[in-house]
């Protein structure tokens, strides 16, 4: 393992490619410490589910540089959940989406999903941009032990076993992504995290009432909706 300060000379450029090359590598994240490699590397991904010791029926999670890139993951993106990914992103809201079938097994779920989401941090953001767009990545820790909010509170068998440890100072360490996925003309709230579930229907249900009466969404109200940790992008 290799450690790197965010503040040593090109510490972020060894940490894009050390993914480049097919690397695990943690780095700070606007949630937690992150563990992340290439979609491309099949064996990359076998290694955090190794290190993890993950269950191989859950399917790993990837981070998008920005709404943009959800063609890489998905062919099928309604207009409103589109329109709810640019009031929430970037943010603690992933969306499971239909999965292309040229993606690797590990990030796709039983139900043929792939869930995705853009993250509220300028090095994650980097990274994944640099990285081609989308990455899988997952909490840097023992699946089952507490996240790490500092690169030192990752568990030294993990640590010793990545490639590099990319230390970026404290993570906010708070809920998790709120996760979604679309269920006809509505969303199902799979998981209630950062953004409260009320938030997200209320979102949801301006953003129907626009699209149906031809205008278009206002991101600042409907960040408002439901309680104030629906606009914090880093709870």
């Amino acid at each position: 393992m290799k450690f790197l300060s965010l503040e040593e000379p090109r510490a972020l450029e060894q940490a894009i490619a050390s993914i480049q090359r097919g690397g695990v590598i943690a780095f700070p994240t606007d949630t937690v410490y992150g563990l992340g490699c290439s979609l491309s590397y099949p064996d990359a991904l076998d290694r955090i589910y190794e290190l993890k010791r993950r269950d191989r029926e859950r399917s790993l999670p990837v981070l998008l540089a920005s709404p943009a890139d959800l063609s890489k993951v998905t062919a099928s993106v309604s207009p409103g959940l589109l329109a709810m990914a640019r009031v929430f992103w970037p943010g603690p809201l992933t969306i499971a989406l239909p999965a292309l079938d040229t993606l690797p097994r590990t990030v796709i779920a039983r139900d043929n999903t792939v869930g995705v989401r853009v993250p509220d941090h300028s090095v994650a953001l980097t990274i994944v941009q640099r990285c081609g767009g989308a990455i899988a990545a997952t909490s840097a820790n023992i699946s089952g032990k507490a996240p790490a909010c500092r690169s030192d509170e990752i568990e030294r068998g993990l640590a010793d076993a990545i490639d590099l440890i990319l230390g970026g100072g404290i993570a906010p360490c708070g809920l998790p992504s709120s996760v979604i996925r679309p269920e006809g003309d509505t969303i199902f709230v799979i998981r209630e995290g950062a953004i409260p579930a009320a938030a997200l229907h209320a979102a949801w249900n301006s953003l129907h009432d626009d699209e149906t009466a031809g205008t278009s969404g206002h991101p600042d109200e409907l960040l408002n909706a439901g309680t104030p940790a629906a606009r914090s992008k880093h709870v």
